[in-house]
């Protein structure tokens, strides 16, 4: 018996995404579907809460989450409020497969960004806020740029901006390049067991400097916008010397993100809260098995399907889920 396991079984559109939307809610404050707190609330509902219950070295811990629109959404850890919903990401690591993260592949250099900008946060904590406050500067060097632009101000007024856009863009290239160096051993080795060989991620970690953003300064000002920097950057992910975006499969791109999140709970402190919709659909039973194996020695991990014997392993828990509700 896999004693972290649970596996989640029922009929598709029963409900059981829900219930792992539920536990990314519970333990990082928002969930990986939709940034639109009103969505989680069921029809017809004024308020909703999702909270979850474990042990963490040995203590007992609880989490919980309440949406009440119009007040702010509310988190507590052990019965005292946090600051912000934001400050559960500092407290648990979740990681999530869903469908549709298959964007952290298939869609543009934006989501990419995102998703390796959430596990550099995760790899170091301490620097959690450098993407937040590279893009904070760049969005106050867009303003100065437009007041030059409309003659409200001096062009000196973008010397202290595209001084913190260098330094900060310099250091988060850096901590990206990093984080890719640490992540890209385990991607290449989880893609290869799970049938994806020859896996890579690829970033040039090249921060803006201030000549070079002085130097294209004429474009920038006429366009409004900073057009150099780790905001633009994109990151390869490839198999065999193709990249994925354009030239993987649907397949080969479920099995490069489930490859990253499975490499990511390799390197993190503590072992993390994994949730896994539908991801054995597509493997054959020799993958679904080394699949089973890596995850029952992740820790804690939920696992939805449609068949309970798609899991080739005993689970400690079986949940059934008809129309909304665990049976």
């Amino acid at each position: 018996m896999s004693p972290g396991l649970v596996l989640v079984v029922g009929r598709n559109g029963v409900g059981k995404t829900n219930l792992l939307e539920a536990l990314h809610v519970a333990t990082q404050g928002f969930s990986p579907r939709t940034r639109n707190d009103a969505q989680l609330i069921r029809f017809g509902a004024a308020a909703a809460a999702t909270s979850v219950r474990g042990t963490r070295d040995g203590t007992e811990v609880t989490a919980r989450v309440v949406l009440a629109p119009p007040e702010a959404k509310r988190a507590e850890v052990n019965g005292s409020r946090l600051a912000s919903p934001e400050q559960l990401r500092r407290e648990f690591a979740t990681l999530v497969f869903t469908p549709d993260r298959l964007t952290v592949v298939k869609g543009g250099p934006a989501a990419r960004r995102a998703y390796f900008d959430r596990v550099l946060a995760r790899l170091y904590p301490a620097r959690a806020g450098l993407p937040h406050d590279y893009l904070g500067a760049v969005a106050q060097r867009n303003a100065a740029l437009r007041r030059v632009q409309l003659r409200l101000a001096d062009r000196r007024a973008l010397e202290p901006w595209t001084a913190a856009v260098a330094a900060l863009g310099a250091e988060l290239a850096a901590v990206r390049g990093a984080t890719l160096a640490a992540l890209g051993p385990g991607f290449a080795e989880r893609a290869g067991e799970l049938g994806l060989p020859g896996a890579v991620l690829a970033y040039d970690p090249e921060g803006p400097t201030i000549e070079a953003l002085e130097a294209r300064l004429e474009r920038d000002l006429e366009r409004g916008t900073t057009g150099l920097g780790p905001h633009l950057d994109d990151i390869h992910v490839g198999s065999d010397a193709r990249d994925l975006r354009q030239f993987g499969s649907q397949g080969e791109q479920r099995l490069a993100v489930l490859s990253l999140l499975l490499a990511e709970a390799e390197l993190l402190p503590h072992r993390p809260l994994l949730l896994l919709d539908d991801v054995l659909s597509e493997l054959d039973a020799g993958r679904r098995r080394l699949l089973a194996d890596r995850i029952s020695a992740a820790g804690q991990t939920v696992v939805t399907s449609t068949e309970a014997a798609a899991l080739p392993v005993e689970p400690a828990q079986v949940i059934h889920v008809e129309h909304g509700q665990a049976v």
